[in-house]
């Protein structure tokens, strides 16, 4: 029996869906609106009717080296209890992986601890430079943050040892 795969923009996807989402993760309220207006790649089983494992890639801008880019951000990847060691949250990564490979400058996000071998097998770097913040209140450090992050080079020349400063956001900033 094979899963059904669909990627879809948040305005695409019906209010049941978005609920199914929200209930595999159990998202906190901030870390739900991370993935808003992103692109979602679900995970359905065969008959279409439960929802096992869900990624999202939004938009963000990083700033390195003098110069923001256009940041595809993985979010809220999960997979369903019932359904793990299956693969479905490698075909979930390596749809947001194609799609940051197409659409944007690098790849970022934030690995969960004991997550970063999943990534470095993947080709992300880790992070190894600080990280910042664009607050409302100026540039401020995020060293709660440093080694969390890592990256998917894209085309765009990067130090991952340099500093490495996010935009503003509600909730978990990186």
């Amino acid at each position: 029996m094979t899963p059904h795969v669909r990627t879809a923009h948040t305005a695409e996807l019906s209010t049941p869906t978005l609920r199914a989402i929200r209930g595999l993760l159990g998202l906190a309220e901030h870390d739900w609106d991370h993935t808003l207006g992103g692109l979602h790649t679900l995970v359905w089983d065969s008959d279409g009717d439960r929802l096992i494992a869900h990624g999202a890639v939004v938009q963000r801008r990083l700033i390195h080296a003098g110069r923001a880019l256009r940041t595809g951000y993985i979010e809220a990847l999960g997979v369903h209890p019932d359904h793990r060691g299956r693969g479905h949250g490698r075909t979930v990564t390596g749809v947001l992986e194609r799609v940051i490979a197409a659409a944007y400058d690098l790849g970022a996000l934030s690995a969960r601890p004991g997550t970063a071998p999943y990534w470095q097998d993947r080709g992300w770097q880790q992070w190894q430079g600080r990280t910042w913040a664009l607050t409302p209140m100026g540039i401020a450090r995020t060293e709660e943050w440093d080694g969390t992050v890592h990256i998917l080079p894209g085309q765009v020349p990067l130090d991952v040892t340099g500093e490495l400063v996010c935009d503003w956001r509600d909730g978990d900033i990186w």
